[in-house]
């Protein structure tokens, strides 16, 4: 009874120095007040926290040499054992910042620690605080909350209060860029150089490997992707952007891809990382982004061991190679294109095989050709062409025959070896119709569908091998410089006199088919028929192997790599997906 009495009496006060405080026209004349329900919150019941956590912000403002001690205490009812103090408390706390700014970047920081509450209500309370904090001061808000996410002056360790941060920007504040982001461009800039900030952060964080920082895991590849993402929906790098600013965002892909770095081929991460970077920058360069830093890694590191990379792996590095070939400038043209014939020479055989890789002989013709296109001399040496341009590079007088019997030997083979494979596939799509035809359960239907499927893009990719080889022949060859061969994994362009019709006589298949294959092998056999049918099949089985759903290699469906929460794992030395 006599706390409940004590409960009621300390009620009683707050309310009267509360009425006091209100009525009063000089509030700073009541500082004793104001004190006063400092103190009877200080071990107070839960009713008289309550109250105080109430009174303390609605008054904070008149009582300036009071302000550390009163905000200290209302920091404590913030970590109240009882759910609804800690609640009405946080309601509170963008009241201390309306007239005071100065205690914005502390509140904010507090609150930013307070995300990763349990209770519904009380998470609720902390979004709706912070929002109101960014209204009021939006770069100093974010300044304060990309602290969380990664930054080289006051790196963060703790990281669930990272990923609750990096959720509440992703959910909260990009979705109303459009409101929060003023004055436009100024903001736009800001939290460009705060990503910018969080992703160098993240590079020392890996080349240092401090022990320090050993809790805190790197930068996923979807976390990534979606700050750049954000990026390119800002008015800053729109459709009307100049180049330099296009430019900008293909640097800080360059520094996620460790462009810098050493490769070393058994190192996974690294590997899908680049290649994944490589992806995101396709568009860029579409837009007239410079990928030179790109393609002299490539040409420097990574081709030259390109026989000891995973196999999935050529076929996602050739694949956004071959769509990125089309936007090299021809200074880089003629530094990469060496490397390309050779790669290429590998994957053409001069003696017919068993197996062939058709989808890497499918990318590196095409990068072939629109490297040559940018460059078309720089072939005279490599491949006995006679191409004339007048410069010193043609290299007229030298003898390069031998060059160039080898080379069209290679390419007879390889065009009689893509002609066997469309006969092959043609077949087994004649005897695929009279499986379907027969089929009963909606299991088998699948099944055969998936076979149709994989034959028709199949049939895209030697189609495309042997309307980039017929123009070859020629010891003047026109390159194919535009965008006439549709690469196999795109979509199919809906044009008439597609060059990429088939060259075997034959209809083509419906372009319908999922995107994404590779035909990685072909085995030669005898027969017909039921036989004929499961030679191809065989054939196609590994069809998707190296491939992603995406249609390109290095899509972001994992993270950096590695199962873990949402959707991809961070830890260091993990794939890049």
């Amino acid at each position: 009874m006599a706390e409940a009495s004590d409960d009621s009496s300390d009620v009683e006060k707050l309310y009267d120095y509360g009425e006091r405080l209100n009525d009063a026209k000089d509030k700073s004349q009541l500082a004793s007040d104001y004190e006063a329900i400092i103190k009877v919150a200080e071990e107070g019941s839960v009713k008289v926290k309550q109250l105080a956590a109430q009174l303390i912000p609605k008054f904070f403002k008149y009582f300036p040499t009071l302000s550390e001690q009163a905000l200290d205490q209302h920091l404590y009812f913030c970590v109240d054992e009882e759910l609804g103090v800690r609640v009405q408390a946080i309601r509170g706390l963008p009241l201390f910042c309306k007239d005071n700014p100065e205690h914005l970047t502390k509140i904010v920081d507090v609150l930013g620690q307070l995300l990763p509450a349990g209770e519904n209500v009380e998470r609720d309370a902390v979004h709706k605080a912070l929002m109101s904090l960014l209204r009021q001061d939006i770069k100093t808000s974010l300044t304060v909350m990309f602290k969380y996410i990664g930054n080289p002056d006051e790196p963060s360790t703790d990281e669930s209060i990272r990923e609750k941060v990096l959720g509440f920007v992703r959910d909260k504040v990009f979705p109303l860029k459009g409101e929060l982001l003023n004055p436009q461009e100024q903001m736009e800039r800001h939290i460009t150089d705060l990503v910018k900030k969080s992703f160098v952060f993240f590079k020392c964080f890996r080349e240092a490997d401090l022990v320090l920082f050993q809790s805190l895991q790197d930068v996923t590849g979807a976390e990534f992707k979606m700050f750049m993402d954000f990026l390119r929906s800002l008015s800053l790098f729109g459709p009307n952007a100049p180049v330099e600013r296009v430019q900008e965002l293909v640097e800080i892909i360059e520094g996620q891809a460790d462009l810098d770095a050493q490769f070393n081929v058994s190192d996974g991460d690294h590997i899908d990382r680049l290649i994944s970077c490589l992806h995101m920058a396709l568009p860029l360069f579409m837009r007239g982004a410079s990928s030179s830093r790109f393609l002299s890694y490539l040409n420097k590191h990574i081709l030259p061991v390109f026989d000891k990379l995973p196999e999935e792996r050529k076929i996602d590095l050739l694949k956004n190679l071959a769509e990125c070939s089309s936007y090299v400038t021809p200074q880089d043209s003629r530094q990469l294109l060496p490397s390309v014939v050779q790669l290429l020479k590998k994957h053409m055989v001069r003696k017919k095989v068993d197996e062939m890789n058709f989808t890497c002989i499918e990318c590196l013709l095409y990068i072939f050709h629109h490297l040559a296109h940018k460059t078309p001399n720089a072939t005279n040496s490599l491949c006995g062409y006679k191409i004339v341009t007048g410069q010193p590079s043609d290299r007229l007088g030298e003898d390069f025959s031998e060059c160039h019997k080898d080379f069209t030997e290679r390419l007879r083979t390889i065009d009689d070896l893509t002609k066997a494979m469309v006969k092959k596939l043609t077949q087994g799509m004649t005897e695929q119709n009279k499986l379907m035809a027969a089929a009963k359960t909606d299991e088998e239907k699948d099944v055969i569908k998936r076979q149709k499927q994989n034959s028709t893009i199949g049939l895209r990719t030697c189609n495309n091998i042997l309307a980039m080889i017929q123009p070859l022949h020629s010891k003047s060859p026109p390159f194919i410089g535009d965008q006439k061969i549709n690469l196999s994994w795109k979509e199919a362009v809906k044009s008439s006199g597609s060059s990429t019709a088939p060259l075997a006589g034959k209809k083509r298949a419906a372009a319908g088919a999922a995107n994404g294959s590779s035909i990685s092998t072909f085995k030669k056999g005898r027969g017909a028929g039921g036989v004929q049918n499961q030679l191809v099949n065989r054939a196609l089985e590994g069809l998707y192997h190296g491939c992603r759903t995406s249609g390109r290699g290095g899509g972001f469906n994992r993270g950096w790599g590695g199962p873990g929460r949402g959707g991809g794992g961070r830890g260091r030395g993990r794939g890049f997906r």
